[in-house]
């Protein structure tokens, strides 16, 4: 069972998801097959499966061989992943941010009577 902590949304995604994402995506525009590439890097196609889902963190030699199977640069994905962690932080607003904006503003808005967690997300 999870932990309540593991519910809630995070405000930086971890770095093991942002590689994944950007393996997945690079893999993807090549119009390669996991099988294919798990092949070519000499890992397990369920394995990489889950590092391409940030389920797994690779080891740097794993991410190596991996990078060398996708012909990607170690330092291509880390800028990759360094965009897309700039991208992130640009859009997301917390809705603990949120919140914490209305209650320093004089004028209160009727509440919808509905709760949950909600990010706003911004163009």
């Amino acid at each position: 069972m999870k932990a309540p902590e593991d519910y809630e949304e995070r405000s930086t995604p971890l770095l093991r998801t942002m590689v994944g994402d950007v393996l997945r995506r690079t893999r993807r525009e090549q119009g390669r097959t996991l099988a294919d590439v798990a092949d070519d890097a000499k890992v397990s196609m369920p394995y990489l499966s889950e590092v391409e889902r940030g389920r797994k963190e690779a080891s740097s030699e794993v991410l190596g061989a991996i990078c060398d199977a996708l012909g990607l640069e170690l330092s291509d994905l880390l800028g990759e992943v360094r965009r897309d962690l700039v991208e992130h932080r640009a859009t997301v607003i917390r809705l603990d941010t949120v919140r914490a904006l209305r209650r320093r503003d004089p004028v209160r808005r009727p509440s919808t009577g509905r709760g949950g967690d909600v990010l706003l997300l911004a163009a």
